[in-house]
Protein backbone atom coordinates (compact mmCIF):
# COMPACT_ATOMS: atom_id res chain seq x y z
CA UNK A 1 0.00 0.00 0.00
CA UNK A 2 1.17 3.73 -0.36
CA UNK A 3 -0.22 6.82 1.33
CA UNK A 4 -3.42 7.90 -0.79
CA UNK A 5 -4.28 4.67 -2.51
CA UNK A 6 -7.50 3.39 -2.50
CA UNK A 7 -8.14 -0.05 -1.53
CA UNK A 8 -11.25 -2.11 -1.50
CA UNK A 9 -11.93 -3.95 1.98
CA UNK A 10 -13.89 -5.71 4.49
CA UNK A 11 -14.37 -3.71 8.05
CA UNK A 12 -13.86 -5.73 11.16
CA UNK A 13 -14.30 -5.41 15.06
CA UNK A 14 -14.26 -1.53 16.47
CA UNK A 15 -11.04 0.24 17.88
CA UNK A 16 -10.24 2.32 20.04
CA UNK A 17 -9.83 5.68 18.61
CA UNK A 18 -12.76 5.79 16.60
CA UNK A 19 -11.72 3.16 14.12
CA UNK A 20 -12.81 -0.17 12.79
CA UNK A 21 -10.27 -2.96 12.18
CA UNK A 22 -9.71 -4.20 8.75
CA UNK A 23 -6.54 -6.20 6.66
CA UNK A 24 -5.29 -6.05 3.11
CA UNK A 25 -2.69 -8.78 2.35
CA UNK A 26 -1.94 -9.41 5.89
CA UNK A 27 -1.56 -5.00 7.33
CA UNK A 28 -3.82 -4.11 9.90
CA UNK A 29 -5.48 -0.88 8.43
CA UNK A 30 -7.58 1.73 10.76
CA UNK A 31 -10.44 2.44 9.22
CA UNK A 32 -12.36 5.76 10.39
CA UNK A 33 -15.87 6.43 8.41
CA UNK A 34 -16.94 2.65 8.81
CA UNK A 35 -18.63 0.10 10.65
CA UNK A 36 -18.22 -3.52 11.09
CA UNK A 37 -18.81 -5.68 8.34
CA UNK A 38 -19.04 -3.43 5.82
CA UNK A 39 -17.48 -3.33 2.54
CA UNK A 40 -15.82 0.12 1.77
CA UNK A 41 -13.29 1.66 -0.34
CA UNK A 42 -10.51 3.42 1.72
CA UNK A 43 -7.97 5.74 0.67
CA UNK A 44 -4.71 5.33 2.79
CA UNK A 45 -3.84 8.39 5.43
CA UNK A 46 -1.19 7.39 6.95
CA UNK A 47 1.52 4.50 6.85
CA UNK A 48 3.38 2.90 9.72
CA UNK A 49 5.19 0.25 10.64
CA UNK A 50 3.00 -2.80 11.01
CA UNK A 51 -0.10 -1.27 10.46
CA UNK A 52 -1.84 1.68 8.44
CA UNK A 53 -4.39 4.03 8.60
CA UNK A 54 -7.21 4.75 6.11
CA UNK A 55 -10.69 6.68 5.79
CA UNK A 56 -14.07 5.13 3.92
CA UNK A 57 -14.43 7.14 1.28
CA UNK A 58 -17.06 4.78 -0.48
CA UNK A 59 -19.00 2.67 0.81
CA UNK A 60 -19.97 -0.46 -1.38
CA UNK A 61 -22.07 -2.83 1.18
CA UNK A 62 -23.70 -0.53 4.10
CA UNK A 63 -24.04 -1.90 7.71
CA UNK A 64 -27.97 -1.09 8.99
CA UNK A 65 -26.58 0.87 11.48
CA UNK A 66 -25.19 3.71 8.92
CA UNK A 67 -27.16 6.88 8.57
CA UNK A 68 -26.27 9.87 7.22
CA UNK A 69 -24.38 12.63 8.84
CA UNK A 70 -26.34 15.18 10.11
CA UNK A 71 -22.84 17.50 10.12
CA UNK A 72 -21.62 18.16 6.60
CA UNK A 73 -18.31 18.48 7.65
CA UNK A 74 -18.22 14.93 9.55
CA UNK A 75 -16.79 13.42 6.85
CA UNK A 76 -13.23 11.92 5.29
CA UNK A 77 -10.82 14.89 5.39
CA UNK A 78 -13.23 17.24 7.01
CA UNK A 79 -13.58 18.08 10.71
CA UNK A 80 -12.03 15.55 13.03
CA UNK A 81 -14.26 16.13 16.08
CA UNK A 82 -17.05 13.79 16.14
CA UNK A 83 -15.67 10.48 15.17
CA UNK A 84 -19.35 8.44 14.94
CA UNK A 85 -22.07 10.99 12.99
CA UNK A 86 -22.15 8.26 10.39
CA UNK A 87 -23.20 5.65 12.97
CA UNK A 88 -27.19 5.64 14.26
CA UNK A 89 -27.23 6.53 18.28
CA UNK A 90 -28.27 3.06 20.00
CA UNK A 91 -25.47 1.47 17.92
CA UNK A 92 -22.66 4.31 18.92
CA UNK A 93 -23.76 3.31 22.33
CA UNK A 94 -22.79 -0.35 21.25
CA UNK A 95 -20.29 0.58 20.28
CA UNK A 96 -18.35 2.34 23.28
CA UNK A 97 -19.15 -0.97 25.30
CA UNK A 98 -17.29 -3.05 22.69
CA UNK A 99 -14.18 -0.82 23.12
CA UNK A 100 -14.81 -0.70 27.00
CA UNK A 101 -14.86 -5.00 27.12
CA UNK A 102 -11.73 -5.24 24.78
CA UNK A 103 -9.46 -2.73 26.72
CA UNK A 104 -10.20 -4.64 30.12
CA UNK A 105 -9.54 -8.22 28.13
CA UNK A 106 -6.36 -6.94 26.80
CA UNK A 107 -5.28 -4.40 28.95
CA UNK A 108 -6.63 -5.01 32.02
CA UNK A 109 -6.20 -8.98 31.94
CA UNK A 110 -9.89 -9.61 32.75
CA UNK A 111 -11.36 -12.60 31.57
CA UNK A 112 -14.35 -12.62 28.80
CA UNK A 113 -16.54 -14.11 32.23
CA UNK A 114 -15.62 -11.53 34.40
CA UNK A 115 -15.91 -9.08 32.05
CA UNK A 116 -19.68 -10.36 31.75
CA UNK A 117 -20.22 -10.62 35.41
CA UNK A 118 -19.91 -7.06 35.32
CA UNK A 119 -22.69 -6.30 32.81
CA UNK A 120 -20.94 -3.59 31.37
CA UNK A 121 -23.28 -1.23 28.98
CA UNK A 122 -22.93 2.65 28.06
CA UNK A 123 -25.76 4.50 28.99
CA UNK A 124 -26.82 7.66 26.82
CA UNK A 125 -27.36 11.06 28.75
CA UNK A 126 -30.41 13.35 28.35
CA UNK A 127 -30.77 15.79 25.88
CA UNK A 128 -30.07 13.72 22.77
CA UNK A 129 -26.65 13.38 20.47
CA UNK A 130 -26.39 16.87 19.28
CA UNK A 131 -26.26 20.16 21.08
CA UNK A 132 -24.86 19.23 24.06
CA UNK A 133 -20.82 20.70 23.93
CA UNK A 134 -20.99 23.65 26.83
CA UNK A 135 -17.25 24.36 25.88
CA UNK A 136 -15.91 24.40 22.15
CA UNK A 137 -12.46 25.57 21.37
CA UNK A 138 -12.19 26.68 18.05
CA UNK A 139 -8.90 27.02 16.26
CA UNK A 140 -8.33 30.22 13.70
CA UNK A 141 -6.64 29.84 10.20
CA UNK A 142 -3.39 32.09 8.99
CA UNK A 143 -6.69 34.23 7.39
CA UNK A 144 -8.29 34.82 10.77
CA UNK A 145 -11.52 32.04 10.64
CA UNK A 146 -12.53 30.24 13.14
CA UNK A 147 -12.77 26.28 12.45
CA UNK A 148 -12.06 22.86 14.28
CA UNK A 149 -9.20 20.94 13.37
CA UNK A 150 -8.75 18.15 10.87
CA UNK A 151 -8.25 14.51 11.98
CA UNK A 152 -4.85 14.01 13.49
CA UNK A 153 -3.67 17.69 11.62
CA UNK A 154 -3.25 21.36 12.49
CA UNK A 155 -4.68 22.11 9.68
CA UNK A 156 -8.03 24.66 10.18
CA UNK A 157 -11.51 23.63 8.62
CA UNK A 158 -13.35 26.47 8.38
CA UNK A 159 -17.29 26.02 9.19
CA UNK A 160 -20.56 27.72 9.52
CA UNK A 161 -21.84 25.91 12.65
CA UNK A 162 -20.88 22.97 15.10
CA UNK A 163 -24.15 20.93 15.49
CA UNK A 164 -22.85 19.34 18.80
CA UNK A 165 -22.24 23.19 20.18
CA UNK A 166 -24.93 24.25 22.59
CA UNK A 167 -27.39 25.94 21.12
CA UNK A 168 -26.36 29.54 23.09
CA UNK A 169 -22.75 28.88 21.20
CA UNK A 170 -23.82 28.19 18.01
CA UNK A 171 -25.82 31.30 18.02
CA UNK A 172 -22.68 33.42 19.18
CA UNK A 173 -20.92 35.52 16.01
CA UNK A 174 -17.72 33.63 16.50
CA UNK A 175 -17.82 31.91 13.24
CA UNK A 176 -18.51 34.66 10.80
CA UNK A 177 -15.83 36.68 12.52
CA UNK A 178 -12.42 37.11 11.46
CA UNK A 179 -9.80 36.77 14.38
CA UNK A 180 -6.70 38.26 12.81
CA UNK A 181 -4.50 38.18 16.00
CA UNK A 182 -5.54 34.60 17.80
CA UNK A 183 -4.66 31.60 17.84
CA UNK A 184 -8.18 30.05 19.39
CA UNK A 185 -11.52 31.65 20.83
CA UNK A 186 -13.08 29.67 23.27
CA UNK A 187 -16.40 29.67 24.26
CA UNK A 188 -18.57 28.44 27.35
CA UNK A 189 -22.52 28.27 28.04
CA UNK A 190 -22.89 27.41 31.81
CA UNK A 191 -25.67 24.97 33.36
CA UNK A 192 -25.79 28.75 35.09
CA UNK A 193 -27.01 30.59 32.01
CA UNK A 194 -23.63 32.51 31.28
CA UNK A 195 -22.19 32.76 27.67
CA UNK A 196 -18.66 33.83 27.22
CA UNK A 197 -15.74 34.41 24.90
CA UNK A 198 -12.56 34.70 25.23
CA UNK A 199 -9.48 34.75 22.34
CA UNK A 200 -6.27 33.08 23.26
CA UNK A 201 -3.07 34.31 21.88
CA UNK A 202 0.05 33.02 22.29
CA UNK A 203 -1.55 31.18 25.45
CA UNK A 204 -2.93 34.03 26.80
CA UNK A 205 -6.96 33.99 27.06
CA UNK A 206 -8.69 37.46 27.24
CA UNK A 207 -12.25 37.79 27.26
CA UNK A 208 -13.90 39.53 24.76
CA UNK A 209 -17.89 39.17 25.84
CA UNK A 210 -19.48 37.73 28.65
CA UNK A 211 -18.66 36.72 32.28
CA UNK A 212 -14.96 36.13 32.93
CA UNK A 213 -15.99 33.93 36.06
CA UNK A 214 -19.20 32.11 35.27
CA UNK A 215 -21.90 30.02 37.20
CA UNK A 216 -22.68 26.17 37.33
CA UNK A 217 -25.08 24.37 38.77
CA UNK A 218 -24.15 20.61 40.00
CA UNK A 219 -24.74 18.22 43.10
CA UNK A 220 -27.68 20.45 44.59
CA UNK A 221 -24.94 23.56 44.53
CA UNK A 222 -24.02 26.54 42.53
CA UNK A 223 -19.79 26.85 41.19
CA UNK A 224 -18.35 30.06 40.66
CA UNK A 225 -15.24 29.30 38.35
CA UNK A 226 -12.69 30.62 36.00
CA UNK A 227 -14.49 30.74 32.34
CA UNK A 228 -11.03 29.14 31.01
CA UNK A 229 -11.09 26.30 34.44
CA UNK A 230 -12.00 22.97 33.66
CA UNK A 231 -15.52 21.41 33.95
CA UNK A 232 -18.10 18.45 32.47
CA UNK A 233 -18.24 19.79 29.07
CA UNK A 234 -22.17 18.00 28.98
CA UNK A 235 -24.80 19.85 30.75
CA UNK A 236 -26.09 16.69 32.49
CA UNK A 237 -22.54 15.16 32.99
CA UNK A 238 -21.86 16.51 36.56
CA UNK A 239 -24.76 15.18 38.40
CA UNK A 240 -24.65 12.08 36.46
CA UNK A 241 -20.99 11.06 37.62
CA UNK A 242 -22.20 12.74 41.23
CA UNK A 243 -24.74 10.17 41.26
CA UNK A 244 -22.72 7.07 40.20
CA UNK A 245 -19.85 7.98 42.33
CA UNK A 246 -22.24 8.14 45.62
CA UNK A 247 -24.19 5.25 44.26
CA UNK A 248 -21.32 2.53 44.37
CA UNK A 249 -19.52 4.28 47.48
CA UNK A 250 -22.40 4.52 49.80
CA UNK A 251 -20.74 6.94 52.15
CA UNK A 252 -21.59 6.61 55.83
CA UNK A 253 -21.74 9.60 58.53
CA UNK A 254 -18.55 9.93 60.16
CA UNK A 255 -16.17 8.27 57.39
CA UNK A 256 -12.95 9.61 56.20
CA UNK A 257 -12.44 10.52 52.32
CA UNK A 258 -9.67 11.73 49.60
CA UNK A 259 -10.95 13.52 46.93
CA UNK A 260 -7.70 12.70 44.05
CA UNK A 261 -7.38 14.80 41.31
CA UNK A 262 -10.42 16.86 42.54
CA UNK A 263 -10.78 19.94 40.36
CA UNK A 264 -13.34 22.49 41.82
CA UNK A 265 -14.44 19.81 44.41
CA UNK A 266 -17.63 18.26 42.61
CA UNK A 267 -17.09 14.84 44.07
CA UNK A 268 -15.50 16.13 47.54
CA UNK A 269 -18.47 18.04 48.19
CA UNK A 270 -21.05 15.04 47.43
CA UNK A 271 -18.48 13.45 49.50
CA UNK A 272 -18.93 16.16 52.48
CA UNK A 273 -22.41 16.00 52.40
CA UNK A 274 -23.11 12.18 52.85
CA UNK A 275 -20.24 12.18 55.37
CA UNK A 276 -21.29 14.67 57.26
CA UNK A 277 -19.42 17.82 58.97
CA UNK A 278 -17.03 16.06 61.63
CA UNK A 279 -15.43 13.84 59.25
CA UNK A 280 -12.45 14.86 57.20
CA UNK A 281 -12.67 14.98 53.47
CA UNK A 282 -9.33 15.94 51.79
CA UNK A 283 -9.10 17.16 48.33
CA UNK A 284 -6.15 16.96 46.00
CA UNK A 285 -5.16 19.32 43.06
CA UNK A 286 -2.15 20.47 41.08
CA UNK A 287 -3.88 23.01 39.12
CA UNK A 288 -3.84 26.40 40.48
CA UNK A 289 -7.21 27.46 38.97
CA UNK A 290 -8.70 23.89 40.14
CA UNK A 291 -6.84 24.50 43.81
CA UNK A 292 -8.47 28.50 43.67
CA UNK A 293 -11.72 27.13 42.57
CA UNK A 294 -12.35 24.58 45.04
CA UNK A 295 -11.22 26.77 48.03
CA UNK A 296 -13.58 29.24 47.23
CA UNK A 297 -16.49 27.16 45.94
CA UNK A 298 -16.07 24.69 49.32
CA UNK A 299 -15.35 27.39 52.00
CA UNK A 300 -18.66 26.42 53.65
CA UNK A 301 -17.75 23.07 54.24
CA UNK A 302 -15.55 23.09 57.33
CA UNK A 303 -14.24 19.09 56.96
CA UNK A 304 -12.89 19.71 53.70
CA UNK A 305 -9.05 20.30 53.02
CA UNK A 306 -7.77 21.25 50.24
CA UNK A 307 -3.76 20.45 49.15
CA UNK A 308 -2.36 21.66 46.19
CA UNK A 309 0.06 19.26 44.94
CA UNK A 310 0.18 16.77 42.34
CA UNK A 311 -1.17 13.39 43.85
CA UNK A 312 1.49 11.52 43.13
CA UNK A 313 3.64 13.72 45.20
CA UNK A 314 0.79 14.13 47.81
CA UNK A 315 1.12 10.48 48.30
CA UNK A 316 4.48 9.96 47.94
CA UNK A 317 5.52 12.79 50.48
CA UNK A 318 3.14 11.78 52.77
CA UNK A 319 1.58 15.29 52.28
CA UNK A 320 -1.93 12.79 52.75
CA UNK A 321 -1.92 9.84 55.29
CA UNK A 322 -3.88 6.86 55.52
CA UNK A 323 -5.47 5.15 57.14
CA UNK A 324 -9.05 6.20 55.06
CA UNK A 325 -12.38 4.53 54.46
CA UNK A 326 -13.41 5.41 50.80
CA UNK A 327 -11.05 6.78 47.67
CA UNK A 328 -12.57 8.82 44.66
CA UNK A 329 -9.74 9.01 41.93
CA UNK A 330 -10.66 10.85 38.53
CA UNK A 331 -7.23 11.23 36.81
CA UNK A 332 -6.84 12.97 34.17
CA UNK A 333 -6.71 10.87 30.57
CA UNK A 334 -3.37 9.58 31.20
CA UNK A 335 -4.65 7.26 34.18
CA UNK A 336 -3.91 7.63 37.87
CA UNK A 337 -0.50 5.33 37.16
CA UNK A 338 0.43 2.40 38.88
CA UNK A 339 2.00 4.53 41.52
CA UNK A 340 -0.97 5.98 42.59
CA UNK A 341 -2.84 2.90 42.28
CA UNK A 342 -0.64 1.15 44.66
CA UNK A 343 -0.35 4.29 47.20
CA UNK A 344 -4.11 4.45 47.34
CA UNK A 345 -4.32 0.23 47.97
CA UNK A 346 -1.76 1.05 50.98
CA UNK A 347 -4.15 3.64 52.37
CA UNK A 348 -6.33 1.03 53.43
CA UNK A 349 -9.85 2.43 51.99
CA UNK A 350 -12.71 0.10 52.06
CA UNK A 351 -13.80 1.06 48.63
CA UNK A 352 -12.46 3.03 45.73
CA UNK A 353 -14.62 4.91 42.97
CA UNK A 354 -12.01 5.35 39.74
CA UNK A 355 -13.79 7.64 37.42
CA UNK A 356 -12.28 7.20 33.83
CA UNK A 357 -12.50 9.13 30.97
CA UNK A 358 -10.49 6.58 28.50
CA UNK A 359 -10.87 3.42 28.61
CA UNK A 360 -7.08 2.24 28.05
CA UNK A 361 -6.20 4.34 30.79
CA UNK A 362 -8.41 2.96 32.96
CA UNK A 363 -7.70 -0.93 31.76
CA UNK A 364 -3.79 -0.09 32.52
CA UNK A 365 -4.95 0.88 36.15
CA UNK A 366 -7.38 -1.97 36.64
CA UNK A 367 -4.43 -4.77 35.95
CA UNK A 368 -2.73 -2.83 38.91
CA UNK A 369 -5.50 -3.33 41.63
CA UNK A 370 -6.12 -6.60 40.19
CA UNK A 371 -2.36 -7.90 41.30
CA UNK A 372 -2.68 -6.37 44.40
CA UNK A 373 -5.83 -8.94 45.04
CA UNK A 374 -8.30 -6.36 44.64
CA UNK A 375 -11.29 -6.63 42.78
CA UNK A 376 -13.42 -4.34 39.87
CA UNK A 377 -17.07 -5.35 41.14
CA UNK A 378 -19.12 -2.93 39.39
CA UNK A 379 -18.71 -0.27 36.56
CA UNK A 380 -21.03 2.06 34.88
CA UNK A 381 -20.29 3.90 31.55
CA UNK A 382 -22.21 7.11 30.30
CA UNK A 383 -21.77 8.64 27.12
CA UNK A 384 -21.02 12.26 27.89
CA UNK A 385 -19.68 12.89 24.35
CA UNK A 386 -21.96 11.70 21.95
CA UNK A 387 -20.99 11.72 18.16
CA UNK A 388 -17.43 11.44 19.65
CA UNK A 389 -15.83 8.21 19.97
CA UNK A 390 -14.89 9.35 24.26
CA UNK A 391 -16.36 7.25 26.97
CA UNK A 392 -17.05 7.92 30.37
CA UNK A 393 -16.40 4.82 33.22
CA UNK A 394 -17.17 4.74 36.85
CA UNK A 395 -15.78 1.82 38.06
CA UNK A 396 -15.84 0.48 41.92
CA UNK A 397 -12.71 -1.39 43.42
CA UNK A 398 -13.26 -3.37 46.56
CA UNK A 399 -10.14 -4.97 48.67
CA UNK A 400 -9.36 -8.88 48.95
CA UNK A 401 -11.18 -9.06 52.17
CA UNK A 402 -14.42 -7.59 52.01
Amino acid sequence: MEEAERVELTVGAVAPGGHCVARVDGQVVFVRHALPGERVRAEVTELHKGFARADAVEILQASPDRVEPPCPYAKPGRCGGCDLQHVAPAAQLAWKTDVVREQLVRLGRLTDAEVDALGVTVEALPGGPLGWRSRVRYAVDAAGRAGLLKHRSHEVVPIDRCLIAHPAIQELPVLGARWPDAEAVETVASTGGDVSVATVTEGVATAVSGPQTVREVAAGRDWELSAAGFWQVHPAAADTLVRAVLDLLDPRPGESAWDLYGGAGLFAAALAGRVGPDARVTLVESAAQGVAAARENLADLAGVEVVAARVETALARRRITGPVDLVVLDPPRSGAGAAVVRDVIAAGPRAVAYVACDPAAFARDVRTFTAAGWRLTALRGYDLFPMTQHVELVGLFRPPAD
